[in-house]
């Protein structure tokens, strides 16, 4: 029994929130204002049927009435002419004519009393039904008009469901161009490093990826020469005197060593001379040309 329950709670749970997601306000109260037009339409045909009786019963007064006076006036002959009889039952008629306007009289009075009171209804209701419609129509053009808010507010922030969607879809894009980016960089280092062959330009053999990678090392090598000679030539900053004590020793010792090397390049550029005989002076020598 209890599970029951729980199934028929959990059930209308269900139903009653899919009912309020589907359900419209505008409609709601357009279904409303028609069910009270319905309802003021029913008043009225009330009003018109109790109308209708009690125009009937005014009709069935008048010829009762009719009747009795009509009666009365036989009676009044038959009495001239000396017929008691007839007189006396046209008298009788006339009493039952009576009790029945008697009746109907009661019953017009009934039903004229039920039809003003259905007729202040119907205009109270006709009332009801005025400031209803007034009232709707405030309501719609409000919800319109938040909603049409709501959906501009959402467009904006982009929380909407449309929004959504299109900046789903930029995400995505740009996703796509990211990782399209990165695999065009990937292949272009793949390529230049040799990992992988160029199917257009032929493939590299293992000797020109060997010269290469000399050319580089060899221009590296050069580029580490620079940087030490610039090294060399900008020494760093020592005390005065033995800034002054080392720059005069590294003069001398040059000027030294540029004497020294001086005779040895004069000797290197020189002619060589004949060999000198062994034991005899140099005068004895025979000259150039002799």
């Amino acid at each position: 029994m209890g599970v029951m329950k729980r199934v028929s709670l959990v059930f209308k749970a269900k139903a009653n929130k899919a009912l309020d997601r589907m359900e419209d306000p505008r409609e709601t109260l357009d279904y409303s204002y028609q069910r009270q037009l319905e309802m003021l339409t029913k008043v009225r045909r009330g009003v018109a049927d109790v109308a209708t009786s009690r125009k009937r019963v005014e009709l069935q007064m008048n010829q009762l009435q009719q009747s009795s006076t009509k009666l009365e006036d036989q009676a009044r002959k038959a009495l001239s002419m000396g017929r008691e009889d007839l007189a006396r039952e046209a008298l009788g008629r006339k009493s039952s004519a009576q009790s029945q306007l008697n009746d109907l009289q009661a019953q017009y009075a009934q039903l004229q009393a039920e039809e003003e009171k259905l007729t202040v209804a119907s205009q109270r209701l006709q009332a009801k039904v005025d400031a209803f419609r007034t009232r709707k129509e405030t309501i719609k053009a409000t919800y319109t008009a938040a909603e049409a808010q709501t959906r501009i507010n959402e467009a904006f922030s982009g929380i909407s469901e449309e929004m959504g969607d299109v900046g789903m879809a930029i995400q995505r894009a740009e996703d796509k161009t990211a990782q399209m980016q990165a695999r065009a960089g990937a292949i272009d280092e793949l390529l230049a490093s040799g990992a992988l062959d160029d199917a257009i330009g032929g493939r590299r053999d293992d000797i020109q990826a060997e010269l290469d990678q000399m050319s580089a090392n060899s221009d590296v090598e050069l580029e580490l020469r620079r940087l030490r000679g610039e090294n060399e030539n900008t020494p760093p900053k020592e005390l005065e005197g033995g800034q002054n004590g080392g720059q005069n020793g590294g003069q001398a010792a040059g000027s030294a060593q540029n004497s020294q090397s001086a005779p040895t390049q004069r000797q290197a550029q020189a002619p060589s001379a004949p060999a000198q005989p062994a034991g005899l002076p140099v005068s004895d020598l025979p000259e150039d040309g002799a």
